[in-house]
């Protein structure tokens, strides 16, 4: 942390007075509404008794608290925060390097600030995005047919073992592994809340998930039993479809997913999946809600189960699910993007609503 929150009293002192000092450092959870807020918010403030303070969005998020449709306590993205913004740029420029804290700190940057600001922003340090953006260069050699002592290099990892290594831990197996001719193949698809990685067939798509979740390798491993093909590496006419429509969808333009898709499960699970498909972009749905939109009411948890094993993100929307209490429940990608995600689409439903307009 870049400093420990101070007390209850200051920090409501900060709220009342819309200190920008505590912008971005700390967030006020509001009991009574069940929203939270940057401590510069303009909406009409909280007795103190309703009010709880958190360092970061990814706490508020936990607690169940939803964003504030005031002060948009979630895009204070790159754009608003000069150090982020520098560093993205600085990383840009030199994909190839092997940044580190020395990298960070002769820029000029406090390590504890930028630890924190990319936390909050992206659910991942600085590092690790540097890190995962060289294991994507090493990626993109192998799918372009190259060796993987050249990925390596390309990816300029310091050996063989330490290549070898991140890679497994992605995909669950090492990347001379990975055949360019293999009926399923995998290719990287980079978005603004995360790179993903697709796989499918000449006819399907068989999974679309964020590179860093941490149940990936599993998922990898269980289509390969379930399909009798090794993953191999490489794009197939529906994983370049997936990336076109993905790119439409973060850039608010489009909701609409035809992309077709591989949905290997028990009829009941692909009920389900069915079900959330039918949830408009910009709404969501409680798993009470699913059961009885699939007349099984009594089948709640069955129905989270379901939706736990979408092995599709976002083209299956298991992220618009929410408890009973309105509060965001388990994601794989992680609660913060399962909040973003919802924000988008809202702003999708919004522009949609005043093109008809």
């Amino acid at each position: 942390m870049l400093f420990d929150l101070p007390d209850q009293p200051t920090l409501y002192a900060a709220l009342l007075a819309r200190d920008e000092r505590y912008d971005g450092q700390a967030f006020v959870c509001v009991s009574s509404t069940g929203v939270f807020c940057r401590l510069t918010c303009p909406a009409r403030k909280p007795k103190p008794k309703n009010c709880t303070f958190f360092p970061t969005i990814e706490d508020c998020i936990e607690a169940g608290y939803r964003a504030c449709k005031r002060c948009h306590p979630l895009q204070a993205a790159a754009s608003a925060d000069p150090t982020i913004s520098a560093l993205l740029h600085a990383l840009d420029e030199r994909p190839d390097l092997r940044w580190s804290e020395d990298h960070v700190e002769r820029l000029g940057y406090d390590l504890s600030t930028v630890r924190r600001s990319f936390r909050r922003q992206f659910g991942m340090t600085f590092l690790e995005m540097a890190r995962q953006r060289r294991l994507r260069e090493g990626f993109e050699t192998l799918a372009g047919g190259g060796k993987v002592i050249e990925a390596q290099q390309d990816a300029s990892f310091e050996s063989p073992s330490a290549f070898r290594a991140a890679f497994s831990r992605l995909l669950g197996c090492a990347p001379g592994d990975l055949r360019t001719d293999s009926l399923l193949k995998a290719t990287w698809v980079p978005t603004p809340l995360g790179d993903m990685i697709a796989v499918g067939s000449r006819q399907h798509l068989h999974l679309l998930e964020f590179v860093d979740r941490k149940g990936l390798p599993a998922e990898l491993r269980r289509l390969q039993a379930e399909t009798k093909e090794p993953v191999g590496i490489g794009s197939t006419p529906p994983t370049e479809q997936a990336a076109t429509e993905l790119a439409t969808y973060f850039a608010a333009r489009s909701d609409r997913f035809e992309t077709p898709l591989a949905l290997s499960a028990s009829a009941f699970t692909r009920e389900v999946w069915d079900a959330l498909r039918e949830i408009p972009a910009g709404e969501t749905r409680s798993y009470g809600e699913i059961a009885r939109r699939i007349g099984r009411p009594s089948a709640t948890r069955a129905v989270a189960r379901a939706n736990g094993a979408n092995q599709i993100a976002l083209m299956i929307p298991c992220h618009r699910v929410i408890g009973s209490d309105g509060a965001l429940t388990g994601y794989g990608g992680g609660l913060w993007r399962k909040q973003r995600l919802i924000e988008i689409e809202r702003q999708l439903k919004t522009l949609k609503q005043e093109t008809v307009r």
